[in-house]
């Protein structure tokens, strides 16, 4: 079945932020998820639409079996931007359709509003890195997403904004103590939206080069001392991911199998091609 199975991965970086990645050594938002898709369905088709560059899509949500939205650096809230919103119009004509939807950062921002919710500034700041010690809802530990996920864990993150009122037919999934809303489930129409807050695609290296790429809002919101500090982590992190068996770095970075290991970090998605995209796929709905 996956060969005739067709995706659609929405990138809402501007063009100018993308080309910040290519400086950075990042893979590009778009091609981090491209590559989960084709890790856990294989032969699997997908097309990129990049909204903040082109405004029209290269096809209806109808048309695809799975619409996947990346992390963003737009401001979801900036509705008097044609490239913001244009991008809630497109994911609310996909919950008319019925087509699945997941998404991290900037998908959940999206799951949520298109819904009829609520983002604002998180007062806390910037969430990066690692968001740690979320744990699992009620709802969370019995809902077929995050089944299975470890009840608390920690995840690969960079956000400044953050969920404030879910829309009605949401249910809260995970969350922790920097962000309220890190997982949620929304049903809207005939459509649903899994998405999350952290980001399941990211691995070591993504994080170490996304470090690089954002090193002067870090070091003016004062993550690092300097620039010597940043580059010093980001090392770290690179040599954990060249060799993740390393004890010292593991206990200097706390970083843990939680987001080492991919089966536990990229659960979200399979849940979500599992549970969600075959069965609709297949006539289930």
């Amino acid at each position: 079945m996956s060969t005739a199975l067709q995706f659609l991965i929405i990138d809402g970086y501007p063009r100018a932020s993308r080309d910040e990645f290519d400086r950075a050594g990042m893979l590009h938002a778009w091609k981090l998820y491209a590559n989960l898709l084709q890790r856990h369905l294989p032969g699997a088709s997908s097309q990129v639409w990049f909204p903040s560059d082109h405004a029209a899509p290269p096809a209806g949500p109808a048309d695809f079996h799975g619409i996947i939205w990346t992390g963003c650096n737009l401001t979801i809230y900036h509705l008097h931007e044609e490239r913001v919103s244009r991008q809630i119009d497109y994911a609310r004509e996909a919950y008319r359709a019925g087509t699945p939807q997941t998404g991290s950062c900037w998908g959940v921002q999206m799951a949520a509003v298109a819904a009829g919710g609520q983002v604002e500034a998180n007062p806390r700041g910037r969430e990066m890195g690692l968001a740690r010690k979320i744990h699992l809802t009620p709802a969370g530990r019995g809902h077929p997403y995050t089944t299975g996920k470890p009840p608390v864990y920690n995840a690969f993150i960079s956000h400044v904004d953050q969920v404030t009122r879910l829309p009605e037919g949401a249910a809260l999934l995970a969350s922790n103590d920097f962000t309220h809303v890190q997982a949620i489930a929304v049903r809207c129409g005939r459509g649903s939206f899994w998405a999350t807050q952290y980001h399941p695609e990211y691995d070591l290296e993504a994080v170490a080069r996304l470090i690089v790429a954002r090193e002067p809002r870090l070091l003016r919101e004062g993550f690092f001392e300097d620039s010597a500090a940043l580059a010093g982590h980001v090392q770290k992190l690179e040599a954990l991911a060249a060799n993740p068996g390393r004890k010292d770095l593991r206990w200097q970075l706390d970083i843990d199998d939680d987001v080492l290991d991919a089966d536990i970090r990229e659960h979200e998605f399979a849940s979500w091609i599992r549970e969600l995209v075959l069965p609709s796929a297949a006539g289930g709905g």
